[in-house]
């Protein structure tokens, strides 16, 4: 596996042969001429979501986080440490280590605007901190001191490393179910503690903030999750018995990770986060992604807390919700009763 060229005049291919990945592409962007138009279309959904981190109040953020208890601090501090590390390592990862080897024009101008959005997103989080913290770079910092924290995003970053050292076929639609375990399950898990203290009227800005940030995250995962069900009707050779069992292992290893981290961080003193509750919504979130991709559920539990739902209402957007809208927040700041 070659990465594309930047420029091809040489390329004969028609719209209709064209490939996600492996295609031989003009590099030229024909975007009144294009195979799938569920990309174009995501794009433009993408663009109508532009939002900026600075236009939200975080003003009673400050005095909020103060009152906190320490176990919710610490709790907090570790979330927003673990939410930068994955926006810095996708920013990074789909610019350098993905797009390189997409040769569909479309979905080549998604990826750039998902790279854009995370990138948009660790700015958030620098407002976050900022607004939360007399001294900035102990959260910054974290990963570096915290054990847990960064044998969790070494595991993370372990699985795109694959692909950058082998860009084989396998590997690339490896890293499409990476992503999607990074996008539908690890940035979920995070945003759930956030809406917990939401849930009791504290760090209101904080929340809102990450409602932008999930509603550009629900276009990410619907992205990685096409293109794994179209790759899968292309080129259904790659999805070999023993691709999948890797895949099924992705998903349960996922989950233990995930489950594990999220009773570190509450340490069983985050009112509605048992480590009972975390564990099963985590189960329930790798069954929805498998699903959508059209293969097996791995632990058949239903969804434990369903008022994170209410946060997000767009996240019930399915695979083919490109003939819509999705939903639109004001920007600004929010008050208890909104939840």
């Amino acid at each position: 596996m070659k990465r594309k060229q930047i420029y091809n005049p040489n390329s004969r291919e028609k719209t209709q042969d064209r490939k996600i990945f492996g295609g031989d592409p003009t590099g030229i962007f024909e975007l009144n001429d294009i195979k799938y138009q569920w990309a174009y279309n995501l794009w433009e959904v993408m663009l109508n979501n532009t939002w900026f981190p600075k236009e939200i109040d975080m003003t009673k953020d400050i005095s909020d986080y103060k009152n906190l208890t320490d176990s919710e601090k610490s709790a907090y501090d570790k979330v927003l440490a673990q939410l930068i590390f994955m926006d810095s390592l996708q920013t990074n990862n789909i610019m350098d280590n993905l797009n390189p080897y997409i040769t569909s024009p479309e979905i080549n101008l998604v990826l750039v605007r998902q790279a854009f959005e995370e990138a948009l997103h660790s700015q958030s989080y620098a407002v976050m901190v900022d607004s939360i913290s007399t001294n900035s770079s102990e959260i910054y910092e974290l990963w570096r001191r915290d054990m847990k924290l960064k044998s969790k995003n070494d595991a993370i970053a372990n699985i795109y490393e694959q692909l950058s050292l082998d860009p084989s076929d396998a590997n690339i639609v490896k890293a499409m179910f990476a992503n999607q375990i990074l996008e539908g399950i690890y940035f979920y898990s995070g945003f759930t503690y956030l809406y917990t203290l939401a849930r009791s009227g504290k760090m209101l800005g904080s929340a809102q903030m990450i409602r932008f940030i999930q509603r550009d995250e629900v276009t990410h995962l619907l992205l990685f999750q096409n293109m794994i069900n179209v790759t899968k009707r292309e080129r259904p050779e790659l999805f070999t018995k023993e691709l999948l069992d890797e895949v099924y292992q992705m998903f349960r290893d996922a989950v233990k990770l995930e489950s594990e981290w999220g009773a570190y961080i509450t340490q069983g003193q985050i009112l509605g986060l048992t480590d009972d509750i975390i564990a099963q919504y985590i189960q329930y979130l790798a069954d929805e992604r498998l699903s959508a991709v059209g293969l097996k559920k791995l632990y058949n539990v239903s969804h434990p807390i369903k008022w994170v739902d209410n946060f997000s209402k767009f996240n019930d957007q399915k695979t083919n919700f490109f003939e819509g809208n999705v939903t639109n927040y004001s920007k600004g700041s929010l008050d208890f009763d909104d939840f």
